[in-house]
């Protein structure tokens, strides 16, 4: 297609402006293709959102969810969607209300529909394998503080199209992890220019985020510089952080020095015993306090002594399977949570506490580890050096 005759209409995802412009443009325009900020899942979710999902409940695979990079996108994801659907309350529009109207105007005009938008788990995932321990901290404590915030004055939600406040929005969001906001915004921005470059027909209308407006333009105009797709969608392993490193030598360390003990023939029966009271107590105790059933709790006692000196394994995951099948967590469960108006609400969704309770788990298995290394290790230690 030719650049030139390209129309980008920049939009706030939670504005009634936007959508009104969106649907407005495109019935005047009646253009050939609409090209819309979105990928395949986020399109059928939307899809299945507005129109319903006459699908019987399924169990979902909560095995594979409890694994530590899944879960914790479902947690950022989760969070994500909660603080714009919040935001939208307030506004009185839905997140996404305006790619829906971009949808129904095309269908109106007879234009065919193009996604042009990477999946939203690649994003995601490349995000977070960008954002260094501490950065990951800061984006965490940004979005609790978001969540639990009470904030009245969003009458400007609509300024955030206007080039001024939304460099403002973006040059905050850059201070806390510039590598993310490359994944988040640059590298979308090229993906984006590269798939409207590959629609063949020449009258094209494009419904983006404000924030994604000017970076496609750039591309368009100077399309050497966007990057190979297959450089943009591969998921490349980041380098194993220091803090990784330590958590996995603990382990390693522990079984040495018991290894070692025993070889020497010193008596660690009663390490051995602290040492289990340590990890699978406070796991057990840290599923209690999350809320979690009694046999998801023993069970998380039952395997913290173990999983504490696995690097690959996790007590939280053994504690929120039980979880989840005591509480039957199902398909509607996971749509349900990005639905949730109010902390209340999460509270009642059965995935949000299978969730607490993972993490519950195995931040007091974290903990009874760390307290066993100056109570159980360093004096088994010292009796090793000192035999």
């Amino acid at each position: 297609m030719n650049p030139e005759s390209l129309e980008i209409i920049g939009t706030a995802h939670v504005s009634k402006k936007s959508v009104e412009k969106v649907r407005e443009t495109i019935l005047e325009k009646k253009p050939e293709v609409v090209a819309v900020e979105l990928c395949v899942n986020r399109f059928n979710n939307l899809m299945n959102e507005k129109y319903g999902d006459n699908k019987e409940k399924e169990s979902i695979p909560i095995r594979e969810m409890m694994k530590g990079d899944k879960l914790t996108l479902l947690l950022v994801s989760g969070f994500l969607s909660y603080i714009q659907r919040k935001i939208g309350d307030e506004v009185g529009v839905k997140p996404g209300t305006e790619m829906l109207a971009a949808v129904e105007a095309a269908e109106e005009v007879g234009a065919r529909v193009a996604l042009i938008d990477r999946d939203i788990t690649i994003t995601l995932k490349r995000a977070l394998n960008q954002m260094s321990f501490l950065e990951k901290l800061k984006f965490l404590y940004g979005l609790i503080g978001s969540f639990f915030s009470k904030e009245d004055e969003l009458e400007s939600i609509d300024s955030i199209t206007e080039g001024d406040t939304l460099e403002e929005v973006m040059g905050y969001f850059k201070e806390i992890s510039p590598r993310a906001y490359d994944v988040l915004v640059t590298e979308r921005d090229a993906y984006m220019a590269k798939m409207i470059l590959e629609i063949p027909e020449d009258h094209v209308i494009a419904v983006v985020g404000a924030g994604h407006k000017q970076g496609i333009r750039r591309f368009l105009e100077n399309p050497m510089k966007i990057p190979p797709i297959y450089s943009l969608m591969s998921l490349k392993k980041s380098k194993i952080p220091i803090g990784k490193l330590i958590i996995y030598s603990i382990p390693v360390l522990f079984i040495g020095i018991f290894i070692v003990a025993l070889i020497n023939g010193i008596n660690i029966q009663g390490d051995l015993i602290q040492f289990i009271l340590l990890t699978g107590g406070l796991s057990f105790l840290g599923s209690i306090l999350t809320g979690s059933k009694i046999y998801s709790a023993l069970t998380a006692f039952a395997v913290a002594p173990v999983t504490s000196i696995h690097p690959l394994l996790a007590a939280g995951w053994f504690a929120g399977i039980v979880e989840a099948k005591m509480r039957k967590v199902n398909s509607e469960d996971l749509h349900e949570l990005t639905q949730c108006d109010s902390f209340r609400d999460l509270m009642k969704n059965n995935l949000f506490r299978v969730l607490l309770v993972v993490v519950g788990a195995n931040i007091g298995c974290t903990i009874g580890t760390l307290i066993s290394i100056p109570n159980v290790i360093v004096p088994l230690f010292s009796k090793i050096w000192g035999g």
